[in-house]
């Protein structure tokens, strides 16, 4: 019951990061945008892991493998859905983001022995990322004109993100460091990235817009990024890899309903019938008989 309630959590909290990445690009550039995410997560979680006093000298001679997470988890992956959903019609980019488990599959099937690729797990696969597919109304939209650099942009983050969920099993769960700490490395290690590589100039103008501004802060950072994280290394340790990365499937739904609720579109038979589907994905990954 706990992990279900973790996974809700986090998939309304996923589900709701496309509005403000996308509300954040209208003010400042994608990488600035990835700067301020990753300050405002690493910052409370951050004080978190200090006051568990979860944080140890020790640990940074595992650098390289919190440098790798940094990467793959964080700078590249928030980089590429940034970007690509400043580019792209929001259909097109919720079906290219339904492909991190199809990723995470992929490279668990090469990289994971003890992850067990079951027969209803590749099914759960393909009928969870149809779904998005389905929910994002890709078909009723113009994709005659879509914009390659976003699409390869959201592709490349997918492929960053499902390869984390696969490096963090392999590589950093056994290390058996509090998840409050290796968030705080992670996003440590992805900030000092950030400092060299992201362009300051005019990078205060998020705060022009205050509604923009508390989106990205509190949205993406403190919710989207630090608490996320959290979360993310305690579901992966508890349900595995490829289990974990299925949680990606869900992000579609919540914005199906956010749209529904806030924005007041309609929801049609065939989001259902998505929905459906979705879910049954989720659980052909998740179910544990061969």
């Amino acid at each position: 019951m706990k992990n279900l309630s973790l996974i809700i959590f986090l998939a309304l909290i996923w589900g709701s990061n496309f509005i403000y990445m996308k509300l954040a690009t209208e003010y400042i550039d994608a990488m600035q945008v990835v700067f301020y995410r990753v300050l405002f997560g690493f910052i409370p979680v951050f004080i978190y892991a200090w006051y568990l006093k979860a944080l140890k000298w020790e640990h940074l001679k595992y650098s390289f493998h919190f440098f790798i997470m940094s990467l793959l988890a964080a700078v590249v992956y928030y980089f590429g859905y940034v970007k690509g959903c400043s580019l792209l019609l929001s259909g097109v980019a919720g079906v290219l983001s339904g492909s991190i488990p199809l990723f995470s599959f992929l490279i668990a099937a090469i990289f994971l022995k003890e992850e067990k690729i079951t027969k209803l797990a590749v099914l759960g696969v393909f009928i969870g990322f149809l779904g998005v597919v389905m929910i994002s109304g890709v078909f009723s939209q113009d994709i005659t004109h879509i914009n390659y650099e976003g699409a390869v942009s959201i592709i490349l983050g997918s492929l960053s993100v499902g390869s984390s969920f696969i490096y963090a099993k392999k590589y950093i769960i056994p290390l058996n460091i509090n998840a409050a700490a290796l968030t705080t490395y992670q996003l440590g290690f992805g900030l000092l990235v950030l400092l060299f590589i992201t362009d300051f100039n005019g990078i205060n103008n998020i705060f022009s817009d205050t509604h923009t501004a508390l989106g990205l802060i509190i949205g993406l950072g403190v919710l989207g990024t630090g608490v996320a994280y959290i979360i993310y290394y305690y579901i992966i340790d508890k349900l595995g890899a490829l289990k974990a990365s299925s949680i990606t499937y869900l992000p579609p739904v919540v914005a199906l309903f956010i749209g529904f609720f806030i924005v007041k579109e309609d929801i049609k038979f065939i989001d259902l019938i998505a929905m459906c589907l979705i879910f049954l994905g989720v659980f052909l990954i998740n179910k544990r008989k061969v």
